[in-house]
């Protein structure tokens, strides 16, 4: 039986099991965080510098990149230290705001994507109406709403996690809190918690892609009744990055959170893609693949130049 010891920390065994490619992931990670960060700084300070980017589109990106910078500094810092240690401890207060936070800035970023194409829908379906519908003050109040619903969500699921005690050992497989690595450790009836914050993350993941998905048949259906093969590819390009990083974003959020139980794996590989890549694609996919963007880049280094 396990020890109801009162637990003051927790252990991340992380990548442990894998001591002689420790030096590489610590390389390689550290990159990635370094290319994630610059590509999200550029995409704030682009937008902010150029007034013709100061569009609600725009302003969703902001807010998208702001908290996907946020998301990554919950976890990759401590992430690449524990590479470089043995000591690989957190408190258990650590440990839960780090879960908070984590799991906050997930569900607002899921948020985002989703007012983003809700934006798309507007300005395409809805042409006319759209600089009526969807000023900037609307905007971010939309932004607000993103946050505070996402940070709903994960003080529900923390409070339901910490609210009880943890038994040793105080190993938590996982290279940061995970939410389902923790919530095993509980002296209570963990596998009925395991079932509601998982089943609060799914609802809330299949949700907003579901109404995602349905904003893309309206403008799928609207696209096709443009009479002009220039207004189709128009229209297309303003979705081309969002439906790209959605695809991204979405997909490997679906390998963590609908894995099932009895399927195996290394959970801590597994939520690699979307701890580590989808951050840093999706400021790539953003800006390479976005016209307004790379045009103020450029204008901004003719400014410079000058």
């Amino acid at each position: 039986m396990a020890n109801q010891t009162v637990l003051k920390d927790f252990i991340l065994v992380g990548f442990s099991s894998y001591p002689h490619m420790r030096t590489f992931l610590f390389v390689l990670f550290f990159g990635l965080y370094l290319l994630t960060l610059t590509g999200n700084l550029a995409i704030l300070g682009l937008t902010w510098a150029d007034r013709s980017l100061h569009t609600p589109m725009y302003l969703f990106l902001r807010a998208l990149s702001f908290s996907e910078t946020c998301y990554t500094l919950t976890i990759i810092p401590k992430m690449l230290a524990d590479l470089l240690t043995e000591k690989r401890s957190i408190s258990v207060p650590g440990c839960g705001l780090q879960m908070c936070f984590f799991l906050g800035l997930g569900g607002t970023n899921c948020i985002i994507l989703t007012l983003m194409g809700y934006d798309r829908f507007l300005a395409i379906c809805h042409p006319l109406r759209y600089p009526l519908l969807m000023t900037n003050v609307v905007c971010g109040q939309l932004v607000v709403s993103a946050w505070a619903g996402g940070f709903l969500i994960s003080v529900t699921e923390t409070a339901l996690i910490f609210g009880g005690s943890f038994c040793t050992p105080n190993l938590i497989h996982h290279f940061f809190c995970h939410m389902r690595a923790v919530v095993r450790l509980s002296c209570l009836d963990s596998d009925l918690t395991e079932l509601v914050v998982t089943m609060i993350s799914v609802s809330a993941l299949t949700g907003t892609f579901l109404f995602i998905v349905i904003t893309y048949v309206f403008i799928l259906s609207t696209v096709f009744r443009i009479p002009s093969a220039e207004g189709k590819q128009k229209a297309f390009s303003t979705c081309a990055s969002h439906l790209t990083v959605v695809i991204v974003h979405f997909g490997f959020a679906a390998i963590v959170y609908l894995k099932p139980e009895e399927s195996g794996g290394d959970d801590t590989l597994i939520a690699v893609p979307y701890t580590v890549i989808t951050p840093f694609l999706s400021p790539l996919i953003f800006s390479l693949r976005n016209r307004d963007m790379k045009n103020a880049f450029r204008k901004l280094l003719a400014k410079r130049s000058f």
